[in-house]
């Protein structure tokens, strides 16, 4: 018999707005997304200076992951597992390099954007700031996939690769934005079922 997991907590980031567990947390509508990370950041009293280095996927990434781990963590390792995916991998940072090497008149390749080229950097940001010591993925999909999310997550539970799943899919490119991000865990009051995902993810 399948063991039962639960969401124990959920949030989505899109349009200058914030959501938690299904309630308005900031807003800054009409902000560009750079204001907007700045602003959300500074509402959550985070204290992580390599946020204001960070490319835009990490920054989205990271404000999401944030809200949900803050205050979760037992003492001692924590024990969560970070499983990502999106559709647009690191391409808004890619094409921001390419633009930068492109040019042999203006060549002006920088390392602080090279460093985020690959879209799994956004977990080791979080993965720092929560010290989280256990198993992180990040995959590639056309769209929202939460069939795999549910399979997924309930593989590395039943294993016990980990004690509690992050999952997310944080979608970036060009300052358009969404993050749906929530947490799996043995407790919590939806059940972590495809449609319930679903339903959360459209919410």
């Amino acid at each position: 018999m399948a063991n039962t997991y639960y969401i124990s907590a959920y949030c989505s980031i899109q349009s200058g707005q914030i959501m938690l567990n299904g309630e308005e947390y900031f807003s800054a509508e009409g902000a560009d997304f750079a204001d907007f990370a700045k602003q959300a950041y500074k509402h959550g009293e985070t204290d992580y200076p390599k946020f204001f280095k960070m490319d835009g996927l990490s920054k989205l990434s990271f404000l999401a992951s944030d809200l949900l781990l803050k205050g979760r963590q037992p003492d001692g390792e924590n024990n969560t597992a970070l499983l990502f995916a999106n559709a647009s991998s690191s391409l808004d940072t890619d094409v921001k390099y390419n633009d930068s090497i492109s040019d042999k008149e203006n060549y002006f390749p920088s390392p602080a954007v090279f460093v985020y080229t690959l879209p799994n950097i956004c977990m080791g940001e979080i993965s720092i700031k929560h010290k989280l010591y256990t198993e992180n993925s990040f995959f590639i999909f056309e769209a929202f996939n939460p069939e795999f999310f549910a399979n997924y997550a309930a593989i590395l539970l039943d294993t016990n690769k980990a004690e509690n799943v992050l999952c997310g899919w944080v979608e970036f490119f060009k300052n358009d934005y969404k993050a749906f991000m929530y947490l799996v865990s043995k407790e919590g009051a939806t059940e972590h079922t495809t449609k319930n995902i679903q339903t959360l993810y459209l919410s």
